[in-house]
């Protein structure tokens, strides 16, 4: 970017290249700003007076050069009194040599351009400062349509350089938010569903919650920050387990199979058949697929008649028990047009169902909503039918790497992997939620183009993350360790460079805190007691009772 800033000061001296053609390395004493990824800056003349701003990022520090050792043995006496009596006069004995990776000069329309010229020996190296930090790093600016406040830089004072995402990047290119177990990713989520929900956005939202985390986003309904002049006010809609509905003949035969007991071969090849005589048909129940089961499974008898076969009861019994379900129906179901609507975020609480009705319920629903949207831009539905989706809608997927998991079958995989490699055509985005990256499929990861990454300790983990998440960075990715709660580096699609950001207060209360165990013993033990007590006091009254009845005195 050109500027005509009013100068600054220098922190430090270029020294020369580093290790590889996009590092350099300058030298300096202010141990002040120099943090791993920090942003500094070097200027690179131009034509003219102009000068380009060159931004780069801290990836390591060295010391180089420090007071003897002996100076430090001695606990007693202060370093720089020594220093002195030798006529060391420097206020900062230590000297350190930075890494620097270059990210490049802004362009308003391109973004970040590399130079691909070093900076010369001798040159300047600067800190940047906040007030261009929330120009260059942000595609969008708080408060924007399209924007979304997930925080602010983690290196700066709090809430000095805001960090806001690019909704339409973050929704199109999908995403993934990666994060070991208490480092607050279903928190980082609940915050982006607040951002998209907000009256600047106002966004068509589905949450597939198997833990039901996601249930206190029910108090945007009547908070203040969510409401706008024109009426406008978030609706929250939240689906109990109970609540869920699918139709059968919406399902597969690899659904049907996922969700029947173990069976033989010559059981799947009957009911394969019986189900490919069912797809005509629109819609089509459990009694048909029974029906159809029985026709198919006929055999010759030593005559040439045809007699019923042994496998058509057993499957019979089988198909029986999964329309006892509570979640698939012969005509009930959950239409798009119920699912999606701008300005509703829906949630489905899944945490009483089992796993494979999970997988098959996801899989039915991704595979509607892709199907909708399709269908709807391809002008195919028409405005009166359930199935007519005219906006994009956006699905958040907690616990992803059960739904696509890295080596184990799913019915969710196929259709995730569809979504993500087409979704952007048709406006169907997805987010995926996991706390363990190394368990989620390596395709599915690497066409999530938008990425927040938090603690990670699991080196099963992080070394997935070298490959499935390239735009972070290697030296940003080996912070994983060293960040706390609430810390995240976001990279990707959504901003103009990755970020170390500090995630803001939710507006709403989060719903998946840890259980108090200590406090929660305290308080049965209390309560306990206290019923021992009333008892006890029960018990003494009516002996006392029955003492004067009897004329017996009791002490």
């Amino acid at each position: 970017m050109k500027t005509q800033r009013s100068e600054v000061t220098a922190i430090g001296t270029v020294k020369g290249p580093g290790e590889h053609g996009n590092q350099y390395v300058f030298i300096t004493a202010d141990t002040e700003h120099i943090k791993i990824g920090e942003f500094v800056f070097y200027r690179l003349a131009q034509v003219g007076d102009q000068t380009l701003d060159v931004l780069g990022k801290i990836s390591a520090c060295t010391l180089v050069d420090h007071l003897p050792d002996r100076m430090f043995a001695d606990t007693e006496i202060d370093p720089s009194t020594i220093a002195a009596l030798i006529g060391f006069k420097h206020a900062s004995p230590e000297l350190y040599e930075v890494a620097v990776e270059v990210v490049g000069h802004f362009h308003q329309s391109l973004g970040f351009m590399n130079p691909r010229q070093p900076p010369e020996p001798g040159a300047r190296v600067y800190m940047a400062d906040d007030v261009t930090l929330r120009h260059i790093l942000n595609k969008k600016q708080s408060g924007e349509v399209g924007s979304a406040a997930i925080g602010s830089l983690l290196l700066r004072q709090e809430n000095a350089v805001p960090i806001s995402l690019d909704v339409k990047e973050l929704v199109s290119t999908h995403m993934a938010i990666l994060a070991g177990t208490g480092s607050g990713k279903s928190y980082t989520a609940g915050v982006l569903i607040e951002e998209l929900l907000l009256p600047h956005n106002r966004a068509a939202v589905l949450i597939f919650d198997p833990h039901g985390e996601y249930g206190t986003l029910e108090q945007m309904r009547g908070h203040p920050a969510f409401k706008s002049d024109d009426g406008y006010a978030p609706l929250v809609k939240v689906l109990q387990p109970e609540e869920v509905r699918i139709r059968i003949s919406s399902l597969d035969y690899a659904d049907i199979l996922m969700l029947l007991p173990e069976m033989s071969d010559r059981q799947q090849a009957i009911l394969n058949k019986a189900f490919g005589t069912l797809r005509k048909d629109k819609r089509w129940d459990i009694q048909d697929l029974i029906f159809a089961v029985n026709m198919a499974d006929t055999v010759e008898d030593d005559n040439g008649n045809e007699k019923q076969g042994s496998s058509a009861s057993a499957l019979e019994w089988k198909l029986e028990k999964l329309m006892r379900s509570p979640y698939f129906h012969a005509f009930e179901h959950l239409p798009p047009r119920d699912l999606f609507e701008p300005g509703q975020v829906t949630i489905l609480h899944m945490n009483e169902i089992s796993q494979e009705e999970q997988q098959v319920i996801c899989a039915a629903i991704l595979r509607q909503a892709n199907q909708a949207r399709m269908n709807t831009l391809k002008e195919n539905n028409t405005p009166e039918d359930e199935n007519y989706l005219p906006y994009p809608v956006f699905i958040l997927l907690e616990e992803a790497h059960r739904f696509a998991p890295a080596h184990e079958p799913s019915r969710c995989k196929a259709v995730i992997r569809t979504i993500l490699s087409e979704g952007r055509k048709f406006g169907l985005g997805v987010g995926l939620i996991t706390q363990r990256p190394g368990k989620l499929d390596s395709d599915v990861l690497s066409q999530c183009m938008s990425q927040f990454i938090m603690r990670i300790v699991n080196p099963v983990d992080q070394e997935s993350l070298k490959y499935g998440v390239e735009a972070a960075g290697r030296d940003l990715l080996q912070e994983l360790p060293a960040l706390t709660k609430g810390q995240v580096i976001i990279s990707g699609m959504c901003v103009n460079t990755p970020v170390l950001c500090k995630v803001r207060q939710r507006l709403t209360d989060h719903g998946g805190e840890t259980l108090n165990a200590p406090a929660l013993w305290q308080q049965h033990f209390k309560a306990h007691r206290k019923r021992e007590r009333a008892a006890a006091k029960a018990e003494l009254v009516g002996q006392r009772v029955a003492a004067t009845v009897n004329g017996v005195a009791i002490e």
